[in-house]
């Protein structure tokens, strides 16, 4: 089959992005069915032994054992992918609500505003964003999903809002937005109906790399004790409540599952993203 569309054709002549586009699929599909593929509940702790909770090894009823507080590893992966999803695509949601708004207008007033928005920006952009989440988390003080979501969603803003405000730039100096200034359109109307639809492509690719940057920084939250409680499945939970045995290769099940599950979730937004990028952008092509 040929498809007309060139970024459409771009889109699956890129290896890196069919498979980061395969990796994503496995993990959507993994969180979508995390109800029915799961052997247990991922809040059930096993029964415990001599007062104790089981950490049972890899097999029979539990194909990855049980952690320290008895609960069932595979089921636990499973429904953390959903865990971990929905935290990202929320966090980056709620960015694009904040960020967009906030770099259009810098990009189309200029000025006072352009020049107070980016000085605020590029001081915000000169700390690590995991640092930020965590002072954000902190300030907030309580220990649940939704401190993270804004936490990340937080620190997620800064480079959203400077890429809106250069492709609004962008945008603004072609000769069509001269031409609807000129006959007296209100502001408003270009930047809606103009401005910003010139500028979806890039941002949906920023979206798309921010996405796995976000699972990122909301495990190290959840890692460091910032995110939500031990008995919620999330992958950086599970990172944290194998940090014990991280030495003891008898108990690698406790902590190289979440960790890959991040790894590669993390490469399949990224693959995905920069196929997005080359198919999306005319610039890219050879």
């Amino acid at each position: 089959m040929r498809f007309r569309d060139r970024r459409v054709r771009t889109f699956l002549a890129n290896r890196s992005a069919i498979a980061g586009l395969v990796i994503l699929t496995v993990v959507f599909l993994a969180a979508a069915l995390a109800g029915v593929a799961s052997p247990f509940d991922p809040e059930l702790r096993v029964e415990p032994v001599a007062g104790k909770f089981a950490r049972l090894l890899p097999g029979g009823a539990h194909p990855l054992g049980t952690d320290s507080n008895g609960f069932d590893v595979l089921s636990r992966l499973l429904h953390g992918a959903r865990t971990s999803l929905l935290t990202a695509v929320a966090s980056i949601s709620l960015a694009l609500f904040a960020a967009i708004p906030l770099g259009a207008w810098a990009g189309w007033k200029g000025g006072w505003v352009d020049g107070l928005v980016m000085r605020a920006t590029d001081v915000t952009l000169a700390f690590p964003s995991l640092f930020l989440a965590v002072a954000i988390a902190a300030m907030r003080g309580t220990q649940d999903l939704a401190t993270v979501i804004y936490a990340v969603a937080a620190v997620s803003v800064p480079p959203i809002v400077r890429q809106v405000r250069a492709e609004v730039l962008r945008v603004k100096s072609l000769d069509f937005v001269t031409a609807a200034r000129a006959v007296g359109i209100a502001p408003s109307r270009i930047v809606l109906r103009t401005v910003l639809p010139n500028c979806i492509a890039p941002i949906t690719v920023l979206a798309t790399l921010g996405t796995g940057t976000a699972i990122l920084d909301a495990a190290g939250l959840s890692f460091l004790g910032l995110g939500p409680r031990a008995e919620q499945a999330e992958w950086g939970v599970m990172l944290q409540a194998g940090l014990d045995y991280v030495r003891d290769p008898a108990r690698w099940y406790l902590v190289v599952p979440p960790g890959l599950a991040i790894a590669f979730t993390v490469l399949g937004f990224n693959l995905f993203g920069d196929g997005l990028r080359d198919a999306l952008d005319p610039r890219t092509q050879r």
